[in-house]
Formats: C-alpha cells, structure tokens, sequence
C-alpha cells in the first residue's frame, strides 16, 4: 500500500473505554470491507525491560513509549487503510506530566518541552483525536488497583494538552448514546476519507 494510512488517535485516562472504543470502530471498519491496524498496549512490554510507568513515569519512560508508539503506527500503516492508534502519542506525555504533578516536581522543565516538541512532530500525522472523559462515578475492573488521584490528574492533563495545543478533537464520554455517535463519527470520516 502506498498511500497514507487515515489515522485515529484515541487518548484518555486509564480504565475510561479507549480499547473498547477502538474495537467497536475497527470492527465497524472491517465489516465495510477496510484494512485496519491497531497498536496494542505497551504496558507489559514497559515492565519487562524495567521502565517506570504510571505514576513512577520518567523521561527516559515516556520518551521510549513515545518512539516505540511511532515506529508501531509506521509499521501498521503499511499495509492498512486505517491506523487505529490505542493510545495516540500524546497520552505519554500526558501521563509523564500528570506523574510530574503527582509526585509535585515540575511541569515546565526542558526535558517536558523536549518531549513536547517530538509529540507536536506526530500531530498533522493524525486525522481524527477522541479523547475520553473519565467518569469518577464508574466503576473500576477490581483487578487493578488505581490510584484515584493520579487517575483525576491523567484525565485532566489529556484535556488540557489537547486544549492547550488547540487540537480538534472528540470528547466522549462513558454514556453508551456518546460511544456510539463517536464511532459512527469515526466510521463516517474513515469511510469518506479511504473512499469505501
């Protein structure tokens, strides 16, 4: 394939129906007929080498994350008419800042901007942003034992990001009438952009 790919970003807070998100709207494409690359988490693959992550995160951890998240979609984005990004770049750096604040070192650092800068690089790569909302009042899988706060301080970073660098983006929410228009949203404009 040599065209370029359309591409979807989904970014939020842990536990708030990004992969599930992803799935609806890959699965809506592939039943139109469209190749589709989803990257996968990297949080098993983090721990294995021995980088930090949540509210441990590091420079080093999030500069990793955020080179490996480019190379995945490079690489998916070969051979699909969709790139479905579970995690766009920015949610690293959102994580990062939001671990910053948590642990009250600060935001504004040089090693924050440098990061930054690479995130801006992936920004025109992506065609459409859904960003999620948490929902405080949500249940959590009872297999992970998040910490609240930090959970508040992701979402908050996420949007503020987002905000910040004036990106179009959807927001959704937890309501299952805000998940399906933002899959059908997101259906429609892969479909009009690959010409399906």
């Amino acid at each position: 394939m040599t065209t370029t790919p359309f591409r979807i970003g989904v970014l939020g807070t842990h536990s708030t129906g990004k992969t599930t998100l992803v799935q609806r709207i890959e699965m809506e494409l592939r039943g139109q007929g469209v190749t589709v690359g989803r990257t996968r988490s990297f949080g098993r693959r983090v721990a294995e080498i021995g980088l930090p992550k949540m509210q441990r995160h590091t420079e080093t951890s999030t500069e990793w994350i955020i080179a490996t998240a480019i190379a995945n979609e490079i690489e998916l984005g070969i051979g699909a008419e969709v790139v479905l990004a579970d995690r766009a770049v920015h949610d690293a750096l959102a994580y990062y800042t939001a671990a910053l604040e948590y642990r009250g070192e600060p935001t504004d650092s040089d090693a924050v901007e440098g990061l930054r800068i690479l995130v801006t690089t992936q920004t025109p790569k992506y065609d459409l942003f859904i960003a999620t909302r948490l929902d405080p009042e949500m249940p959590v899988d009872k297999e992970h034992s998040y910490d609240p706060r930090y959970r508040a301080l992701v979402d908050q970073h996420v949007h503020r990001l987002l905000a910040e660098d004036q990106m179009d983006h959807l927001v959704v929410g937890s309501g299952t009438d805000e998940q399906y228009l933002a899959v059908q949203t997101a259906v429609r404009m892969t479909l009009k952009a690959v010409g399906a």
